[in-house]
């Protein structure tokens, strides 16, 4: 069989190909030895899944095997967002979680994410260790113990429950859900078919939802809320009709939106509009995280409030072991995985556009008129990503060539500092900056480029075009 390893967050595989029910039962019996190993089975196991082709199907796999190796399970009674598993592992003080997702990948995969205890994905050091728990199991022959579900559920093993009614609570906690439904702002909600379908309606009665229905195919496309995958919201909004559009992905941990012209609002300026509501509105403060490939606003906002300012590898278990370290106002990336100071240590695109829309509600503004107002102050940023295609031989050249450094200059600019923590990243005044990050696992190569004009962010692109021998 193909080696089960765990990505950015979880294991993920094609359906059928690498994610069938043998390997599943595989990894869940390791999850178990695990949790059994680090003392923290008797607490009990939350299991939660998505829309996907099957996904409630290996929910019940595992929660079989859950059981069979003598742990309570917490088994969602329909379809869950991510994040209202988490915070139900959170809540009910579980030992762990698992969620059956493959987020915002193709239609075709599935994946299993694992939650810990503080109701956030799984560290670095806690999948390392299941990984390892899987090739022993693997080499060793590990039997799979599980026990039938219609017996596990009959003899209490296994227990149903709503996990959206106490995420929604929480939710109303943290945002002014009244001051949103009196304001009485039109807004759209794309959840891209899946798992966060039915959320904002539930919260606010008379929004308007596209892609609502259960579709395991997605419409044919990746659900992730990505620019070319919200044409339709956007065409939404320019109706005229509509101040705002949200988007969610696969599993609603991720958060897309559209602006007040129906032009696509990316995670950067999320996450900036964001930040600075919490610090000005709901008069919050902390460190802020960024990834290295988030906009450099998240610098200068942090500066102007005189906030600590943490950046780490692409990946949302970087921010989580800081939220989990540090007190933490906000942390993000660029794929739109947010988190903020007072939930949980996890990405919420729900919670996200809530307080997209309470910032409206109070200022009577949209989102752009915000992000304008916010760069009229720190200066304006462009920011553009390019993914191409490089060979293997030559990806492993300029990665060679790049670590043993020396570039002095890009473009015509100065390079003033460097990160090399996640690719390698070029700093040049003004706080503009080049990004060129080669896949791991695939013969890709991802360019970014944040700068003050989009002249300049064409022109470092094109010099890490060069710089790769990509014409």
């Amino acid at each position: 069989m193909q080696i089960i390893k765990f990505g950015t967050d979880g294991w993920r595989g094609v359906i059928a190909r690498e994610f069938t029910f043998d390997n599943v039962s595989i990894v869940a019996q390791a999850t178990m030895d695990y949790m059994i190993r680090e003392g923290v089975a008797g607490k009990g196991l939350v299991i939660g899944y998505d829309r996907r082709f099957l996904s409630p199907e290996f929910a019940e796999r595992t929660a079989e095997i859950a059981a069979g190796n003598g742990i309570r399970v917490f088994l969602t009674n329909q379809y869950a967002p991510t994040p209202a598993v988490s915070w139900a592992v959170h809540a009910k003080q579980a030992g762990a979680g698992v969620m059956i997702t493959a987020s915002h990948n193709p239609p075709v995969y599935n994946g299993f994410k694992v939650k810990e205890g503080f109701g956030g994905s799984a560290r670095p050091s806690t999948t390392k260790k299941i990984e390892e728990q899987v090739e022993k199991n693997i080499a060793g022959s590990r039997k799979i113990l599980a026990i039938p579900f219609a017996e596990a559920l009959a003899s209490g093993m296994i227990e149903m429950f709503d996990a959206n009614s106490a995420y929604y609570a929480q939710l109303e906690k943290y945002v002014d859900i009244n001051l949103i439904r009196t304001s009485g702002i039109p807004f759209v909600v794309d959840p891209m078919f899946g798992a966060g379908s039915g959320a904002f309606s539930h919260l606010i009665h008379g929004c308007r939802e596209i892609h609502g229905e259960c579709n395991p195919a997605f419409g044919g496309q990746a659900p992730e809320p990505t620019e070319e995958h919200l044409l339709e919201l956007s065409e939404t909004v320019r109706s005229g009709k509509y101040r705002a559009g949200l988007a969610l992905d696969g599993d609603a941990d991720r958060i897309g939106a559209v602006d007040e012209n129906g032009e696509f609002f990316s995670s950067h300026m999320i996450y900036t509009v964001i930040m600075r509501h919490l610090i000005e509105r709901k008069g919050l403060r902390g460190g802020v995280v960024k990834t290295v490939s988030t906009t450099q606003m998240i610098n200068m906002l942090a500066e102007k409030y005189g906030l600590e300012l943490f950046e780490t590898p692409i990946g949302f278990k970087h921010i989580c072991e800081l939220m989990l370290d540090h007190d933490i106002l906000m942390g993000g990336e660029e794929s739109g995985g947010l988190g903020v100071k007072g939930h949980i240590p996890e990405r919420d695109g729900i919670l996200m556009g809530l307080l997209l829309l309470e910032s409206i509600a109070i200022t009577g503004k949209g989102l752009r008129q915000q992000l304008n107002e916010t760069m009229d102050e720190i200066g304006y940023f462009y920011y553009r990503r390019l993914d191409l295609q490089i060979e293997q031989k030559a990806k492993e050249k300029l990665i060679a060539r790049l670590t043993s450094g020396g570039l002095k200059e890009i473009a015509g600019s100065a390079v003033e500092s460097t990160n090399f923590s996640d690719g390698f990243k070029f700093i040049f005044s003004g706080g503009s900056w080049l990004l060129i990050r080669p896949s791991g696992t695939e013969p890709v190569l991802r360019l970014y480029s944040e700068a003050a004009s989009l002249s300049d962010v064409e022109r470092f692109l094109a010099a890490g075009r060069e710089i790769a021998g990509i014409s």
